[in-house]
């Protein structure tokens, strides 16, 4: 395919994928089930936490972390008391255990507290064109309460060479606002053009079949490259393709 007919074909699986039925199979299911800004942010950002693996048991596992909170997440990581985090024993998602999650609720806490919320902390860390130093940012002050060292491995940061798919996924799900209803688009300080592709192992193949992306690991180096692809076909929201991407791996087998 020439770039004209590379365009068209990613524009079609976008419209394709880009719909509210995709939804139904995905893990940006739970933060739609709420409707205050806060509580979806931080839905979202656990869910995109534990996103890796079986989708159905992502679901099901952030369902279960929702529920634990009382399905009042910011309530819940605003007011709780420390013997309340006692409710969150026995939870486990592959290696996230119940004291990650513990941590992650005095860090999200943390967060609201000394930054104004997660919305500030990327508005002002990212730059004109990259939110991979918000995210580093965030990483940095998210860890600043004591906490157990293999904690932190669930948060990457690309400044250390990862490609930190979930984290532009949540942020993919929190600042783009097309009108298809999958994205929500309730940060207004941040714009799609500065958002990176969340890239895995599905959108990394497909991106290297279409020639969108030549390194072998799916790193910050290949983000930077797949990210540099992607915005010359769309500079305003090079993201949205993460939808053809995703969708031709997972759903296609590309």
């Amino acid at each position: 395919m020439n770039k004209l007919e590379l365009k068209d074909f990613l524009d079609a699986k976008v419209l394709e994928y880009n719909h509210p039925k995709f939804i139904e199979s995905d893990p940006i299911q739970i933060p739609h089930k709420f409707n205050l800004k806060e509580d979806i942010e931080i839905s979202g950002f656990l869910t995109a936490t534990i996103a890796w693996g079986n989708r159905k048991m992502i679901i099901k596992n952030a369902t279960k972390m929702m529920e634990l909170m009382g399905n009042s997440p910011y309530d819940f990581v605003m007011n709780h008391k420390e013997y309340h985090l006692d409710s969150l024993d026995g939870f486990v998602h592959r290696t996230f255990n119940s004291e990650d999650l513990k941590y992650f609720i005095t860090g999200l806490k943390h967060i609201y507290l000394e930054c104004g919320g997660l919305e500030e902390l990327f508005s002002i860390h990212t730059t004109s064109n990259s939110t991979q130093p918000a995210i580093h940012k965030l990483k940095e002050v998210f860890f600043e309460k004591p906490h157990l060292q293999r904690t932190e491995k669930h948060i990457s940061d690309p400044l250390k060479g990862s490609a930190a798919k979930r984290i532009n996924m949540f942020l993919r799900w929190m600042v783009r606002n097309d009108k298809s209803g999958v994205d929500f688009g309730i940060w207004k300080s941040l714009s799609p053009a500065q958002l990176s592709c969340p890239l895995d192992v599905h959108s990394g193949n497909v991106a290297r079949k279409l020639g969108l992306l030549t390194r072998k690991q799916n790193d910050a180096k290949a983000l930077k490259e797949l990210d540099t692809s992607l915005r010359k076909i769309d500079r305003n929201d090079p993201v949205k393709y993460d939808f053809a991407l995703f969708g031709l791996g997972v759903f296609e087998g590309f």
